[in-house]
């Protein structure tokens, strides 16, 4: 409980500071923007501190008595020069041209129809799909049974960390991993939330915000009530044309519906069999990506005032982008980078568009990339660089997941676009030529530099993340193709049956959407058996935090995720799309293993204090040979020698469980020294 407090600590906090830099804007846009600017703190103001106290209960205070500082001086502020503001003064930021923000407002009413079932729906998702306890047992949904168990262990595992933290699943490796969404799950652990509560509460938070955000930018963008709802809609229920395949439009196959809603990844949003690419939004990036959830977060209050800052022209506008840009990085690198892009068009178009104010442009802009560089900077060097650059990711490829890697294409490159994303696609450039707005204009060039880019180079080693770039320049685009779409209807007035084909273009743009969302609510899969969330529990109350564990490689590894322990290596599905060199360590893992007497020498050498046995220990292993030092122990496969662990190290933890048996065994001295010392306090007690 105290941690949800926490985060309405920083969420309210964040609402007092926008109060005065947006004095001039309407309530709505205050409690939007300050909620993510108190979450935006709460994500990098306990990492500040930690680099004084660690990543400890005193970094945390420190943090919250700053945000409350900033919130202080913010309300002081505000008092002092209240007789001083008015809707026009340059005082404050004055979110439209003459402060009649109020009167540009997104209507309470479709703010509600529109925002209110998707709060809904996320928060379902969030709960059902974050560690929902069942007998004992962790369960998840479809979307976060791969990615959950990273963010749990970068979470779990920065508790106590000293700064800058390292990879609690390569030990000895920066985490270069953009990690403040976890850091902010971490945060509310320590103040005593439940796991699973530390990352669904936020994660609804967050969601919400999205959708919030999304309805407040594309209302601003169009100032239409049709336009923004359908742009709304597009964007929740997005998806493209594979719903054609799951219904079998031949034969309505009954039986591919059901592989749709009850079969693993068989949505019609994602089948790569049929080079379906373009998931849909909520289902299988918000829910799952919680670094991306946090950066949409970010990016589209920064769409919104960067489309501010071009209209107004206020230069402090400017300045505010340029310190919540600046901040981005280590929240969502990917997000940080597309704001990057569409800036960098923007800037062009409003310097060939405004031959008279060219010295203003380069001004405003300027400011906005300095500062967003000087803050940026820092941590693309410290972070972003060694992991991305050394890491030998950056590469070209053309036409992202459409390549077929032989100089080819998969499919005819528009028919690609339009079948992943839908028959928007065709309007997206068009919306851009025919908008009138100057802002309008400026984000759809943008975009498209975002677009361009995105289809030659290649930031990560997943080829498939790049999507991650390609649906900022969606988002930043669909209120001025909705615009369009509209305009289009009205203009078919003439024709009796115009309602026909928009009943049409809605259904074809998210039957798929749809689907896919469907079979995410009803998907339920055990990641952590009783047996482990049992084990894990022990292993917090009874082993030293910063304890390396030997472990299998498992990617639901309870000791990384649930426990936040140190562990030689983790699931390669993980490090190996980071750019990390980790097979020596996963090799030499299971050779601790196979041979414990004949490589105790590793356990010393990469400080291991216990070994964990469970049914993934017990499975059959295969290793890379490069790293193979002792030729006599070539095999074919390599299995755990618990005979010889159990006569080396003693056993300290024992569960034998319905479906297997777990056993934890101390290894170094200390790790001896601790369960001797905590035997006797039981004894004794």
């Amino acid at each position: 409980m105290v941690g949800i407090l926490v985060l309405i600590w920083f969420m309210a906090a964040g609402v007092l500071q926008a109060m005065s830099l947006f004095h001039a804007s309407s309530l709505l846009k205050k409690i939007w923007l300050g909620c993510v600017i108190g979450l935006m703190e709460m994500m990098w103001l306990p990492s500040l501190y930690a680099y004084a106290f660690d990543f400890t209960l005193t970094a945390q205070l420190f943090a919250a008595g700053t945000s409350f500082l900033l919130s202080a001086v913010s309300v002081v502020c505000l008092i002092v020069f209240k007789r001083s503001f008015n809707r026009n003064d340059a005082a404050g930021i004055d979110l439209t041209k003459n402060g009649a923000d109020a009167k540009r407002d997104i209507p309470v009413w479709l703010l509600l129809v529109l925002v209110l079932p998707m709060a809904v729906l996320s928060g379902y998702l969030q709960y059902t799909h974050n560690l929902r306890m069942v007998d004992g047992a962790y369960h998840v949904g479809q979307s976060t049974y791969g990615d959950l168990c990273m963010h749990l262990s970068f979470a779990t595992g920065l508790i106590g960390q000293s700064y800058s933290p390292e990879y609690t699943i390569l030990p000895g490796t920066q985490l270069g991993y953009p990690f403040l969404t976890d850091a902010l799950s971490a945060t509310m652990l320590i103040f005593g939330t439940p796991l699973p509560a530390a990352f669904y509460v936020p994660g609804t938070v967050m969601t919400i915000l999205i959708y919030l955000g999304f309805a407040v930018f594309a209302y601003d963008i169009t100032k239409k009530k049709s336009a923004c709802a359908l742009a709304f809609v597009l964007f929740a229920l997005n998806g493209g044309l594979g719903f054609i395949q799951t219904l079998d439009t031949l034969g309505w196959d009954t039986q591919a519906l059901d592989k749709a809603l009850f079969g693993y990844y068989q949505t019609p949003t994602n089948m790569p069999d049929e080079n379906l690419r373009w998931v849909n939004a909520l289902s299988d990036l918000i829910i799952p990506q919680r670094t991306l959830m946090a950066g949409w977060m970010c990016v589209i209050p920064a769409l919104y005032l960067l489309s501010v800052a071009i209209r107004t022209r206020n230069t402090k506008t400017f300045v505010i982008l340029g310190i919540f840009a600046g901040c981005m990085p280590m929240i969502h690198t990917h997000s940080f980078l597309a704001l990057g892009a569409i800036s960098l068009g923007a800037m062009i178009v409003c310097f060939i568009k405004e031959k008279g104010k060219r010295g203003k442009t380069i001004l405003n802009f300027g400011l906005y990339g300095v500062i967003a560089c000087l803050i940026a900077f820092p941590q693309l060097l410290k972070w972003t660089f060694p992991q991305t650059i050394e890491g030998g990711s950056l590469r070209i490829l053309f036409n992202w997941v459409n390549n077929n890697g032989r100089g080819g294409l998969i499919d005819g490159y528009f028919w690609f676009w339009i079948k992943n994303v839908g028959i928007v696609f065709l309007f997206f450039l068009p919306a851009g030529l025919s908008a009138r707005k100057l802002s309008v204009k400026a984000i759809a060039f943008g975009s498209l530099i975002l677009f361009v880019m995105s289809e030659f180079v290649l930031f990560q080693p997943n080829v498939y993340d790049n999507i991650k770039l390609f649906f900022v320049a969606f988002i930043a685009m669909l209120p001025a193709a909705a615009q369009l779409l509209t305009d289009i209807y009205r203009r078919l007035s003439g024709i009796r049956m115009r309602f026909v084909l928009a009943a049409a273009f809605i259904a074809a743009s998210t039957i798929s959407g749809a689907i896919t969302i469907a079979r995410e609510c009803i998907s339920d899969y055990e990641v952590f058996s009783s047996e482990h969330v049992e084990a894990a529990e022990f292993i917090k109350e009874n082993t030293p935090e910063g304890s390396v564990f030997l472990t299998a490689n498992n990617h639901n590894n309870a000791p990384a995720a649930l426990a936040g322990r140190k562990i030689v290596c983790g699931s390669s599905l993980y490090v190996h799309f980071h750019g990390l060199d980790y097979q020596k360590q996963e090799t030499e893992a299971i050779l601790m293993m196979a041979f414990p007497k004949d490589y105790v020498y590793l356990y010393n050498q990469y400080g291991v204090d216990y070994v964990y046995v469970s049914s993934y220990e017990r499975g059959v292993f295969h290793i890379n040979y490069q790293y193979l030092p002792d030729k006599s122990h070539y095999l074919n496969e390599y299995i755990i020698n618990e005979i010889e662990i159990q006569e080396m190290y003693p056993l300290v933890y024992e569960h034998k469980g319905n479906y297997e048996t777990i056993r934890i065994y101390a290894v170094s001295d200390e790790a001896i020294a601790f369960y001797e010392d905590e035997r006797t306090n039981i004894i004794e007690g």
